[in-house]
């Protein structure tokens, strides 16, 4: 925490005041263009990765990236994505796996999480990627999960409503962690 505590200090002390102006105009504007869907993983930080300023980027964070097909009722992470899609307008939507996830690790590997049963539940989201159980190739997973999760997108109403009037369009990346480079998938292989 003393870390943390620290980062605060120098972000109130350099970054703000120099950042002024843009933190008043946020104050009263919130209109984020994209709408990045990544790992909780620390080491993907979406902000860092795209050198976005405070305000460009809506972001959720899953275990894994994952984002369930819509279903009527509460979800947080469907909550988010109808705000940023039918209230903020976002005109794209980036969903971004990674290198070395420890979700696709873990269904790569065919880990027992009987330990875990959140998580275990959580991963079924990750089912429709290619089959996982004993896959050798975690790129290849990985690179199958992004494009589930972009199919899984296209269920919810304000996405495919947005999709069908073109105000809308999907991303695929896939970041290695090793080397900084970021592939982009072929979304619309994803949606049919």
């Amino acid at each position: 925490m003393q870390d943390l505590a620290e980062g605060v200090a120098r972000f109130q002390r350099g970054v703000f005041p120099a950042k002024a102006e843009l933190f008043a105009h946020l104050a009263t504007t919130h209109r984020p263009g994209t709408l990045f869907i990544g790992c909780s993983d620390a080491r993907v930080v979406p902000e860092l990765l795209t050198q976005s300023e405070p305000g460009e980027l809506f972001v959720i964070r899953t275990a894994g990236n994952l984002v369930p097909a819509y279903t009527p009722g509460a979800d947080g992470v469907a909550a988010s994505v109808e705000y940023a899609v039918g209230v903020l307008g976002v005109r794209d939507i980036v969903v971004c796996g990674h290198s070395a996830c420890g979700a696709m690790t873990a269904l790569a590997e065919g880990h027992d999480l009987a330990a875990l049963p959140a998580v275990a539940d959580w991963l079924r989201h990750a089912d429709a990627a290619p089959a996982h159980a004993g896959t050798a190739d975690l790129a290849a997973l990985v690179r199958g999960n992004v494009r589930a999760q972009l199919a899984n997108l296209a269920t919810h109403p304000s996405v495919a409503r947005a999709l069908a009037e073109q105000r809308l369009t999907l991303h695929g990346w896939v970041y290695d962690i090793p080397t900084g480079s970021i592939e982009e998938l072929d979304a619309a292989r994803a949606l049919t």
